[in-house]
């Protein structure tokens, strides 16, 4: 069996889309897949599965928690080796070791096109830097996240690429949950 992480995009934020993770976790677990667990409330699930992955599990849990849950929300899909790949490849080694809640990684639906991803770039007013890595952008906020300009909703705007971002500890934090 496959070990699968979802992320959930835009839930539990601010009141908004509230969904209870073990509603989650069950939901998962009535699909079939097994060992479904959670962490934090943002959205984040590891579970074990047969082989549908990517953007085929992506749909059905889509679906599926559109009509068991009542929730439109979109779920990003990574295998736990897709995982490892994403944290051996931060472009950004120094600033995870030295300041890793200002480290993002924005995991996308698909791999961005290198002129959309200079597009974003070139909206960037503040000290963040950006790069793209398949369907990765790791983002750097040396001055913090919340008050930087570089929001996701710019990111995916310019991109035209839904997606949802993980700070760095999160992201050493589920792929530990991944691990077990």
């Amino acid at each position: 069996m496959t070990v699968q992480i979802a992320l959930l995009r835009g839930i539990n934020v601010g009141g908004h889309r509230p969904v209870a993770m073990s509603d989650l976790r069950d939901l998962v677990t009535g699909l079939g897949f097994d060992s479904a667990r959670s962490m934090l409330q943002s959205g984040n699930l590891v579970f074990r599965g047969d082989a549908r992955t990517g953007e085929i599990l992506e749909r059905l849990l889509e679906a599926e928690a559109d009509t068991r849950l009542g929730l439109h929300a979109d779920f990003l899909i990574r295998s736990a080796k897709e995982w490892k790949e994403v944290v051996a490849r931060n472009p950004f080694r120094e600033e995870a070791a030295r300041d890793p809640s200002h480290l993002v990684v924005m995991f996308l639906k698909a791999a961005p096109n290198a002129k959309d991803v200079k597009a974003v770039q070139a909206q960037i007013a503040g000290p963040e830097v950006i790069r793209a890595d398949g369907r990765h952008l790791y983002i750097v906020y040396p001055a913090g996240i919340g008050k930087s300009r570089l929001t996701n909703a710019l990111i995916e705007k310019k991109l035209g690429i839904r997606g949802t971002a993980r700070n760095w500890n999160t992201v050493l934090k589920i792929g530990a949950l991944a691990d077990e």
